[in-house]
């Protein structure tokens, strides 16, 4: 059997709070707390979770965009966790990321086709004519005119800049792509060609994604496996038809019934989640969601539930199942 492309293991993340004349640290944020997963080759892994659960953190900490506090993130296989800057930098042709908001993530006074060819330049790839090439083809690929590539990011509507985010992740021929709510600031009917095009992508570059969104429709729509995220930790992980079909976790099930259905006429039993999310700062103690579970037993107030499998590839963190 082949190893995965992407292993992640006990990931954690904690950034420290500090406060006084002396910067001391008076505490934690608990952004990451312990996460596993795998994504194998051509595979995308949808990370679903409220916003501030650590899904964006997840993937800059995997890419090591943000230094990871503990765990172990390996690619094909190699750790990268901790090996030096000069050695991670020939890998980081093979991850790329693609950001939530494409007018921040474009440099305005720098005309795109330059954008989309910055990382062949950095990477010393190819001479300026061949960077032209292609850049140009980089543009076609995704659904732009190479007549466009002297245009400024500003002259462009949101899923045309999105597209050129894309442009930029392809430049180097990435096995892996971290997509960070990639279609969220989209009008609805630009996400679904924007989600199309990345799909497309996948299956004629064999493309890896970690697709990290709030939008359970868009996961269902692209993801091969889901993952569930509740402050900090992986609640539940699985395939996307077994998640959606049959949920385990009570939160995955709030998340689920809060899905609006497409037909009208059709009606279904939301399943409230009382009180707010809890502090990173100082998260609950044993399970993370027991208070504001419905089910919750004295067990979950004090032992963390482990994520473990209940069916074949369904892994489940609570003490209920």
């Amino acid at each position: 059997m082949n190893k995965p492309l992407i292993e992640v293991t006990d990931l954690k993340k904690h950034f420290p709070i500090r406060k006084g004349l002396f910067g001391n640290t008076v505490g934690h944020v608990h952004a990451v707390d312990g996460v596993s997963f795998s994504i194998n080759a051509g595979e995308t892994l949808g990370l679903v979770g409220e916003s501030g659960c650590g899904k964006s953190t997840v993937g800059r900490v995997v890419l090591r965009l943000i230094e990871p506090t503990s765990g172990s993130v390996k690619v094909e296989g190699r750790e990268i966790v901790g090996i030096p800057r000069t050695e991670l930098r020939p890998l980081r042709r093979q991850m790329q990321i693609v950001f939530q908001d494409p007018f921040s993530s474009l440099n305005p006074r720098i005309r795109v086709g330059d954008i989309v060819g910055e990382p062949l330049m950095v990477h010393g790839i190819g001479n300026k004519q061949e960077r032209a090439e292609r850049v140009a083809q980089l543009f076609n690929r995704v659904g732009l005119r190479p007549s466009q590539m002297s245009n400024y990011p500003h002259q462009f509507s949101g899923g045309q800049r999105q597209r050129i985010s894309i442009a930029r992740a392809l430049a180097l021929d990435p096995h892996f792509i971290i997509a960070d709510e990639p279609v969220s600031a989209l009008d609805v009917s630009i996400q679904a060609q924007v989600i199309n095009l990345m799909m497309d992508l996948q299956r004629d570059m064999k493309l890896s994604y970690l697709f990290i969104s709030h939008n359970l429709s868009v996961v269902e729509h692209i993801s091969h496996r889901v993952a569930v995220m509740y402050l900090g930790r992986i609640v539940e992980y699985a395939d996307k038809k077994t998640l959606f079909a049959s949920p385990q976790h009570p939160y995955t099930e709030a998340l689920l019934s809060a899905v609006p259905l497409p037909d009208p006429t059709l009606r279904r039993t939301k399943k409230r989640v009382e009180g707010d999310v809890p502090s990173p700062i100082k998260p609950p103690p044993g399970c993370h969601f027991h208070p504001r579970c419905p089910y919750a037993e004295a067990r979950c107030k004090v032992e963390p539930p482990v994520l473990r499998e209940i069916g074949p590839g369904h892994q489940v963190a609570c003490h209920l199942r």
